[in-house]
């Protein structure tokens, strides 16, 4: 049985992390993994070919966001939150906050800032 490469703590790096969080698929996983906890590979939902998924779960894993667990024919996926955490305090709730309000119906709305605002209705005249 082939083992999955998981890093020390010591090797996650700030850049790995936000590269792997900068793929939307990622950071769906990411977030569903946040709300849900441990899901199998098939429970985390995403409309993508088993392949991309795998690419995208091995990215994770190995910038040291997710830990794979195998039991049987399956793999769970859970954050590993405490690491993450221990590293970056604050960093993965930031980007979770910011995910939900971005996908958020009113998101252009609380992004928009009242100087922009103010630029376009006064340009508009």
């Amino acid at each position: 049985m082939r083992l999955l490469y998981h890093p020390d703590v010591k090797d996650i790096s700030l850049a790995g992390v936000l590269y792997a969080l900068g793929d939307p698929i990622r950071l769906t996983v990411v977030q569903r993994l946040a709300e849900r906890g441990e899901l199998s590979c098939a429970a985390l939902g995403c409309d993508v070919p088993k392949s991309t998924m795998s690419h995208h779960l091995r990215v994770l894993r190995e910038s040291g966001i997710i830990c794979c667990r195998k039991e049987g024919t399956q793999h769970f996926n859970s954050l590993r939150l405490t690491d993450l955490e221990a590293l970056f305090p604050g960093l993965i709730k930031v980007i979770l906050q910011a995910v939900e309000r971005s996908t958020h119906p009113l998101a252009p709305a609380l992004t928009q800032s009242p100087l922009n605002t103010s630029m376009h209705q006064s340009s508009s005249v």
